[in-house]
């Protein structure tokens, strides 16, 4: 009776009084996980593997940090980019949401925008763009895009005035060939006859400072080649010199070897000459030996 009055107790203490672990980590500890190595491992990954165009390997990546970051925008954004570029148009657009909701930014928005026209919601496409400009105006490819939405939704007028804001903002030949098709699909021959010249005054003025720049490039490339002329003509008279003068020195010691005397050996049995003999008489009379 008594060991199970004990047992009871025992079992009373485990329930309430014991403490529980979680296996969630608190916010401290999810803090901790973002500044590790292993994240910006996992960072290098995902980007490595959507450079290679391996998205599997870049989407595990990506899904692993935001299992430890969920409020990681910028995650989210890549993951939208790697669903977009695989045509999974609906996962790309609920990450580009989720990223804009966590980060206002005109990348997400745009990215939205983009995926809406490649699926033909033009008015949603529009709308994101508009946005887009909004909080980043002084980009030109923000104005095309918004341009194309709004030729579709048949916006001719709005889509010409967004498109000059793109030429104000950098004027360019592709700006003008967008406007270029506007005009030819409504007909107006005027403003065809316009921007044709536009761009040929655009590509004359182009081909002026590309001249001017090469003009101005010029007299460098030419130091440089005159300068590398000089040197590999030095380079070549020094060489020619040394080998001038390698010749001529194998030329002196061959000369020298054959004017050299060579030793001869006088064997003590050879009789003396006459030649010989006659300075060792003179020698002997001087001294009267003889």
């Amino acid at each position: 009776m008594l060991s199970a009055v004990l047992i009871l107790v025992f079992a009373f203490f485990i329930v309430f009084f014991v403490p529980k672990y979680s296996t969630v980590p608190d916010d401290d500890e999810e803090e901790e996980i973002r500044k590790t190595p292993q994240m910006k491992k996992l960072w290098s990954l995902a980007q490595t593997a959507m450079k290679e165009r391996k998205p599997l390997k870049a989407e595990k990546a990506l899904l692993t940090i935001l299992k430890f970051d969920e409020k990681n925008a910028a995650a989210y954004n890549r993951l939208g980019i790697l669903y977009a570029k695989e045509k999974h148009y609906k996962e790309a657009i609920e990450c580009f949401e989720i990223a804009q909701s966590l980060d206002n930014n005109a990348s997400s928005l745009h990215n939205v925008g983009l995926i809406y026209f490649e699926t033909g919601k033009y008015e949603k496409a529009a709308m994101a763009f508009s946005q887009a400009i909004d909080l980043e105006g002084d980009q030109p490819g923000r104005y095309i895009a918004y341009a194309k939405a709004l030729e579709k939704l048949g916006e001719r007028n709005k889509a010409i005035d967004a498109l000059e804001t793109a030429y104000s903002l950098n004027p360019s030949t592709v700006v003008l060939r967008h406007l270029l098709e506007i005009y030819e699909n409504i007909e107006d021959f005027e403003n065809v006859e316009i921007t044709k010249h536009r761009i040929e005054e655009l590509q004359i003025e182009r081909a002026k400072l590309e001249e001017k720049a090469k003009r101005k490039a010029l007299p460098l490339i030419q130091r440089r080649t005159k300068e590398e002329k000089t040197a590999a003509k030095a380079a070549k008279a020094t060489a020619k010199a040394e080998k001038k003068a390698t010749a001529a020195a194998k030329k002196a010691e061959k000369t020298a070897k054959t004017i050299a005397p060579r030793p001869t050996k006088m064997s003590p049995k050879t009789p003396l000459t006459a030649t010989t003999a006659r300075p060792v008489k003179k020698i002997a009379k001087k001294r009267k030996i003889i």
